[in-house]
């Protein structure tokens, strides 16, 4: 899973949309404030919220472009939207996701954070 992983944010990288998504000095600040656990309890939320239903409400357009950090790197990561998951990740569309796929998700944006903390240090 994690030559996967590699995989797919080489792919992202080569993508000049995916690839434009960077963090802001504010969001930096907010992410050191906060801790990545909060981070990561934030990401959780989001998904629950705006991606976990079989049908999520506004699909395509639910995920700003800006206001939190997990936001941009939802983005990023191509975690934005359930089409968007199904492309880059291959997460199937019209059904719920199950705990595992959160996890993924999750732990895909806070990976993507963590580097962007280290291309920055």
């Amino acid at each position: 899973m994690n030559n996967d992983i590699e995989k797919i944010f080489n792919a992202l990288s080569l993508s000049k949309f995916r690839s434009s998504f960077k963090l802001k000095n504010k969001d930096l600040i907010y992410i050191k404030e906060k801790g990545l656990d909060k981070i990561k309890e934030h990401a959780y939320k989001f998904v629950e919220d705006r991606l976990a239903s079989a049908h999520p409400s506004n699909d395509g357009k639910q995920t700003p472009m800006k206001g939190h950090p997990v936001f941009i790197a939802q983005h990023a990561t191509a975690t934005c939207c359930r089409s968007c998951l199904y492309k880059w990740h291959k997460i199937k569309p019209n059904k719920e996701l199950s705990q595992v796929e959160k996890n993924y998700i999750v732990n895909f944006i806070i990976k993507w954070i963590e580097k962007q903390i280290k291309n920055i240090a």
